[in-house]
C-alpha cells in the first residue's frame, strides 16, 4: 500500500457494493436516479476520509462498435466522477478511465454475461 494505512475492509466493501448499484440509461452515460443513493454514500466516505482517493473504471460489453464502446465507457466513468465532484469531493482525488470491451468479467455470449460486463468499478486508495 506504498506505506500508507490500509483502508478498512468494511469501507472497501461499502464502495464495492455501491459500484454494483450504478445504473445508466441504455446506450447512454446519463446516470439513473436509482444510482444517487449509492454514489452519495461513496461521496460521504470520501468527505469523511480526506486522505482517500478513488479510481472509477467504466466497462462495456461487446455489443456494438468497439470505438463507441470505448467512448461510452469513458463517459460513464466520467459521469460518476462528475457526480462525486458535485457532491463535494475534490476533483484531484478522483481518476476516471474507460476500458471499453476490455477486461470482461463474464461471458459476452449470454445476455446475463453481457449485463455483468456493463459496469463501473470503484477502487479506494490511500496513496
Amino acid at each position: 500500500n506504498f506505506g500508507c494505512p490500509v483502508i478498512d475492509v468494511v469501507i472497501v466493501e461499502k464502495v464495492n457494493k455501491a459500484a454494483q448499484n450504478i445504473f445508466f440509461a441504455t446506450g447512454s452515460y446519463k446516470l439513473l436516479a436509482k444510482s444517487y443513493k449509492s454514489l452519495g454514500d461513496v461521496a460521504q466516505i470520501l468527505k469523511d476520509n480526506p486522505s482517500y482517493k478513488i479510481d472509477v473504471d467504466g466497462y462495456t460489453d461487446i455489443t456494438g462498435n468497439v470505438d463507441k464502446n470505448q467512448t461510452l465507457s469513458g463517459n460513464r466513468a466520467n459521469s460518476v466522477k462528475q457526480y462525486l465532484i458535485g457532491n463535494g469531493v475534490d476533483e484531484s482525488r478522483i481518476n476516471s478511465t474507460g476500458h471499453g470491451v476490455n477486461d470482461p468479467i463474464a461471458d459476452n455470449k449470454t445476455a446475463e454475461g453481457r449485463a455483468k460486463n456493463r459496469r463501473v468499478e470503484m477502487k479506494l486508495r490511500n496513496y
